[in-house]
């Protein structure tokens, strides 16, 4: 018999994503030489812990109490890589520690371009975990100018990612080979900080990450991926907490993000890329989560042209004014791509800067470009806002409609400009409260949507 509840695919999906085990077998980072005095480079001998404890079948590899600096990390099968408490990985912001070029993605294209900070490929039962902290060290005299913002740094005539980001989108629209799109050295793309790529059995947990160059936590073309009880505190540019990408089965529990862009946001590739991997991004659950400051709470896109499909979130709290939409869900019809099957409840926000609840099609480049999002099964319940610039925002394009939204006990204490729904069929409202009044039809909303 069917279950006519569709959180118990919350439930499966709990089950489903389990934490990687490892052999009881301990490499010490200090056995291979490492000094923790915060100047001495530790790069060779992490790597060298991590492929002797992987090559032995697996375990720990434990950082103990230090300041241990290092360059790039690869992580293998069969590895725990654990910093105990008062132990800190800082990571070196000399661009060219991070060469050759590796296979990577920079807002959801694919290239050869600058290695991650801490990177896998193709590895299985792999972790970061402990009460340590990862300090990517980013700052506005390092990674963040190559934004070309001046808030972030940059000053003008200084070299900036906006020509190499330009020439990436040529050449992944124009289909050429991802090994001759090299983009590194002299091209100011900035690297993830943690990316998995292609892995199975993914475990972050317990850890502060701080001062990424970019988007902090990045698994692309990765299932099994569990992200509990981590910190991230990143405010620089697109320093978006955690960013799976083409993956299944993820689950993001009982973390604090405050950020410089989206909090947590589900991607699947951009534009030709995303649609020619194809690859989406499902099954995922978010729970117990506090979100501070940052572009978007829970966020949908913009890179999904390979689509997102069967989201669950629940139990969270937004509690800074500086975030500015709590639930976002934003494409435009030149990524395209799909949302369908998200279930949102149980969920409190103290105050945002502009939306509660935001569905934005005219993200960017907007419409008119051949490739319509299809969204679609977007549920939102027991939600409670305190403040909020507007409550909800739901905008399709009069030739791709977004279908199927219900609302449901949200209560919005106070907001400041009126709704705005477009272009939206089979929308059902019920029991929600605007500025003390029922919500009220804006002189927007199609009318074939069904109210109650």
């Amino acid at each position: 018999m069917t279950n006519p509840d569709p959180w118990h695919r919350a439930d499966e999906i709990r089950a489903t994503v389990t934490p990687p085990t490892f052999p009881d077998a301990t490499v010490d980072l200090t056995a291979f030489g490492a000094i923790g005095d915060g100047r001495t480079d530790a790069t060779d001998a992490l790597q060298r812990a991590i492929e002797t404890c992987s090559a032995a079948g697996g375990g720990r590899v434990l950082v103990p109490a230090g300041r241990f600096t290092t360059g790039p990390i690869r992580l293998l099968t069969g590895v725990d890589l654990h910093l105990e408490s008062g132990a800190t990985l800082a990571f070196s912001t000399d661009p060219t520690d991070y060469l050759p070029p590796v296979p990577t993605r920079f807002e959801g294209l694919e290239l050869m371009g600058y290695s991650p900070l801490i990177s896998a490929y193709g590895q299985e039962n792999i972790a970061i975990t402990g009460q340590g902290v990862l300090d990517g060290q980013a700052a506005t005299t390092n990674w963040w100018p190559w934004k070309g913002l001046e808030e972030y740094g940059w000053r003008p005539g200084q070299p900036c990612q906006a020509a190499a980001r330009a020439r990436l989108m040529e050449l992944a629209e124009a289909g050429v080979p991802v090994e001759q799109r090299v983009l590194a050295d002299g091209s100011y793309l900035r690297p993830s900080f943690i990316q998995p790529y292609q892995c199975r059995g993914v475990m972050i947990e317990d850890v502060t990450i701080r001062r990424s160059p970019m988007w902090v936590i990045h698994p692309v073309l990765c299932s099994q991926v569990l992200v509990r009880r981590v910190t991230v505190d990143s405010h620089g540019p697109n320093s978006d907490g955690c960013d799976p990408e083409s993956c299944t089965d993820v689950v993001i529990a009982d973390c604090v993000f405050d950020t410089g862009d989206d909090c947590i946001a589900l991607k699947s590739g951009r534009n030709a890329d995303g649609r020619r991997i194809a690859a989406p991004t499902e099954r995922v659950l978010i729970e117990r989560c506090e979100f501070r400051d940052g572009h978007g709470g829970v966020t949908l896109g913009s890179e999904i042209s390979g689509g997102v499909r069967e989201v669950f979130a629940q139990q969270l709290r937004m509690t800074s004014p500086a975030l500015d939409v709590a639930l976002r869900f934003k494409t435009n019809s030149m990524r395209g791509g799909f949302i369908d099957g998200v279930h949102a409840r149980s969920i409190t926000v103290d105050s945002v800067a502009r939306t509660a609840i935001e569905i934005d099609l005219d993200y960017e480049e907007g419409p008119g470009h051949g490739f319509n999002p299809d969204l679609r099964e977007i549920h939102i319940s027991d939600l409670t806002v305190a403040h909020a610039r507007q409550a909800v925002m739901l905008r399709g394009y009069p030739d791709a409609p977004i279908r199927d939204i219900s609302l449901s006990d949200l209560r919005f204490e106070r907001s400041d400009v009126p709704e705005v729904i477009e272009h939206v069929e089979r929308l059902a409202i019920r029991n929600v409260r605007n500025n003390g009044a029922h919500l009220r039809r804006p002189a927007t909303e199609d009318r074939s949507a069904p109210r109650s």
